[in-house]
Parts: C-alpha cells; structure tokens; sequence
C-alpha cells in the first residue's frame, strides 16, 4: 500500500511539472513574445506621433471593422471579413491548381534521373523569381486582374511542392522497393501503396511552404491590381493615412496564415497518422 502510494504521488508530481513546463512554453513564453512586440511598437509610436497610432487608439478606431466584419454597404464598402474570404478564395484556387501540377511532376523528377537533370535547372532558375515579376507576364496573357493573380500563386506556389516531392521520392528506403518486387507488385501499385505513403511528410513539408508563399504574394498582387481583397484593403487604407488600419489588416494577415499552416499540419496528421512530423 505504501509503495502503491508513493507511486501515485509520484505520477502525480510528474504530471503537475509537465502541465507546468507545457503551460511555459506553450502559453506563458508566447505571450510574453507578443508583449514584447507591442511594447516596441507604443515605444515606437511615442516617437512617432503625428503618423504612428498606439495599439489602445488602433483598437478604438478599428472596432468597427472588428465588431461587424461582414457588413456591406455597397459594391466597393465591404467588411474586413468578406475581403478576406476573397481573398482565400483566390489562394486556395491558385493553391490547389499548383499542388495539381507540383506533385505529379515532383514524382516524375523523383523517379527519373534523365527528368531530374532536364528540369532541376529550369526550377532554380525560375523559382528566385520575385512573385511581382511574373505580375505584367500574367496581365499580358490573361488581360484581367482575377486570372493574373491566381496564375502568380500557381507560378509561385509550385517549386517547393516540385522539389519537396521529389527529395521524398528518392528517399524512399530501398528496402520497401526490393520488398514489393520481391510481391510482384505492379509498378502502379508500387507508386499508390509504398513510394507515396512514404513520401508525403515530405510532399507535406512543401505544401505548407507553398501555402505560406501563396498567402504572401495574393497580399502584394491584390496590392497592386486592386480590387475586393485584403491586399487592396492595405493599400486602400495606407493612402487615406489611415495607419490603424494597417496595422488591423497586419495582425488578420498573420493570424489567417497561423490558422492556414496549422489546419495543413492537422491535414498531415489525419493522413500520416503521425503526429511528430507535423
């Protein structure tokens, strides 16, 4: 009974430290980050009076936009909320027609070295390329804003998931290859049931580098060619002054990517079954 005891209260102490250490790193170290950040930015702001506001005079003058996100007054009067689901509906379209392209060539290139010399220069030419730069070539062949913005995501959104796809087709263990010839496996079903379960951490690993990226150039192509979105919000808000709102559309910006990276990562848990490389 004694010794059961003390097991207990062993097991109990152990866990009130994890719940302590995770409470740490997890909560406590975070919020002290984001602290920090805001600190600098009312330092900053002291400084900088007549154009930076401080984050309590942001809040206040942006609680319209927070408290009713979704309003619409009229064609070009939209709510933070409907610019944003614009947005990432341009994002997820460039996105996934991307993803449909990178894969397929990603496990050619990985599975040929003839391709994997043919095309692996093409990539680190092309994939340096400032997302802005293929802009005026997208406006020239689509002559719209929509179609051009969603052809720079697919552009820029390809080489990761092209190159992550490929690493993790060549790094297939050799093992699991000579086990499915050995089954006289078909060459299709040694594609679908070893060679991609055993690349998709990796073919993850670039999606999630490619969403990031794509989230990142809708911003500065909406910048540019106006329209509904959250990019035009920025660029819209910047020329009537209006900093506050910069700074709103700053902290929706990275919490929507936060959220667009973590749903991906949650994606590669259900489909791996492995949560430690998420």
């Amino acid at each position: 009974m004694v010794l059961m005891s003390l097991a207990t209260h062993a097991n109990s102490s152990a866990r009130k430290v994890l719940r302590r250490r995770f409470l740490t790193l997890k909560v406590l170290l975070p919020v002290v980050g984001f602290l920090g950040v805001i600190a600098l930015w009312w330092l900053i702001a002291l400084f900088r009076q007549e154009m930076m506001p401080t984050p309590p005079e942001a809040l206040a003058k942006n609680l319209d936009f927070i408290l009713h996100p979704f309003y619409r007054r009229d064609p070009g009067d939209l709510g933070l909320g409907w610019l944003l689901l614009a947005s990432l509906r341009r994002v997820c379209f460039g996105f996934l027609i991307g993803a449909m392209i990178a894969i397929p060539v990603g496990f050619w290139i990985g599975l040929s070295e003839q391709a994997w010399q043919a095309i692996n220069p093409v990539i680190q030419v092309l994939k340096p390329v400032s997302p802005l730069v293929w802009l005026p070539i997208a406006l020239a062949i689509f002559n719209a804003a929509e179609p051009s913005a969603i052809f720079v995501i697919v552009i820029t959104s390809l080489w990761s998931t092209i190159i992550n796809t490929a690493e993790g087709v060549k790094n297939v263990p050799k093992d699991y290859l000579e086990v499915a010839q050995v089954l006289e496996m078909p060459r299709w079903k040694q594609l679908l049931k070893v060679v991609l379960p055993a690349s998709l951490p990796y073919i993850f690993t670039g999606l999630r580098i490619s969403l990031g990226i794509a989230w990142l150039v809708i911003v500065a192509v909406e910048m540019l060619t106006g329209g509904i979105g959250i990019g035009f919000f920025v660029w819209d808000e910047w020329n009537r002054l209006n900093v506050s709102s910069v700074f709103l559309a700053v902290f929706v910006i990275g919490l929507t990517g936060l959220v667009l990276d973590y749903a991906l990562a949650r994606l590669q848990v259900l489909i791996t079954h492995n949560p430690n490389r998420a």
